[in-house]
């Protein structure tokens, strides 16, 4: 089964070919970061925009990279939420056109899923049941992963993502942005221990829930009260994301203890951080689990994750109608 994935739930314009929902034929994502770094994050209407631009273009790549033609397709996967809902719409809409003009079957995927199923992609003999932890700038969650298609939600953020507190922080700091990577960067010469910024942790021990605003605005306020923060700023950040870093491994694991799992897969664009990788490896594995996770550009906004599950769903019969609508909150 030769599937197309079309992405487009923030900045990134991404379309992809992937063959039996394991080999990537082609993977072509167009980038929006240096349109959005001088305001400091993703301005929702330049989005929609320049995915207007490009979405053509990047579709023909794939297809020509694939070296196949529309008419060689099986069916296509498109993200319809959660997302930008202008930017969603540009993706959702192209894909209604091709499927139409073409006779071909398409699948609305959930952008959250689609992140887990990049872990197939990295390791295709990988098979639920198994634990994934979803970090990204947008979003926090803990999902047991019974079978294909088969969740079961056990814990989410509060309020700020991680990804969301890394940006925040790199911008208070005048870091840059994306602020993740340069603070995943700039701990890597600092204290993780030399600044004891708080852990929450919730009350009601069944809970399972995170929350990041706390930390944040105890950098924040760390910073605004001492002098010349900047030469310090190694320790600062590096204990700032072993807070996080902390926050996310410990719900993790009580996670997999509750549900017996020996696999863990780590998803989205937070699955990056280096830290997080090296202290979920070593923790999961001294207790026994098994840690997977994609390469970074699996990580980061990509269509191959979104056709990988796309080919699940198209191979169990589950198809879209053409009044699939955007879901911003999905």
């Amino acid at each position: 089964m030769l599937v197309l994935g079309i992405e487009t739930s923030c900045d990134e314009t991404a379309a992809s070919v992937v063959k039996g929902g394991k080999e990537i034929l082609s993977n072509i994502v167009a980038s929006q970061v240096a349109i959005h770094r001088k305001f400091w994050g993703v301005v929702p209407e330049l989005a929609s925009r320049k995915h207007l631009e490009l979405i053509n273009p990047i579709i023909s790549e794939a297809l020509s990279r694939a070296e196949i033609g529309f008419s060689d397709l099986d069916g296509i996967a498109v993200t319809y939420g959660p997302g930008l809902v202008g930017a969603l719409l540009v993706g959702l809409s192209t894909t209604k056109a091709i499927a139409y003009s073409n006779n071909l079957p398409f699948v609305g995927i959930n952008h959250l899923e689609g992140h887990i199923y990049a872990n197939y992609l990295e390791y295709p003999s990988l098979k639920p049941p198994l634990l994934s932890l979803i970090v990204s700038g947008g979003h926090s969650d803990l999902v047991y992963v019974k079978d294909h298609g088969i969740y079961e939600v056990m814990g989410r953020t509060r309020d700020d993502a991680p990804g969301e507190a890394f940006d925040k922080i790199a911008k208070f700091l005048k870091l840059g942005y994306p602020g993740g990577p340069i603070i995943d960067e700039l701990a890597k010469k600092g204290n993780p221990k030399a600044i004891p910024f708080p852990r929450v942790s919730f009350k009601a021990k069944e809970t399972l829930d995170f929350s990041f605003s706390g930390v944040k605005t105890a950098v924040i306020d760390y910073i605004t009260k001492i002098q010349d923060p900047g030469s310090r700023i190694q320790d600062i950040v590096a204990s700032f994301q072993e807070a996080v870093v902390d926050m996310l491994i410990k719900n993790t694991l009580r996670a997999a203890k509750m549900k017996g799992v020996k696999r863990i897969v780590l998803a989205g664009g937070v699955a990056a951080n280096s830290r997080l990788r090296e202290r979920l490896r070593e923790e999961a594995e001294a207790r026994g689990i098994r840690l997977f996770y994609p390469r970074e550009e699996l990580c980061t906004d990509n269509a191959a994750m979104i056709a990988c599950c796309g080919h699940y769903k198209l191979k169990e019969g589950i198809r879209s109608d053409l009044s699939l609508n955007a879901v911003a909150n999905l």
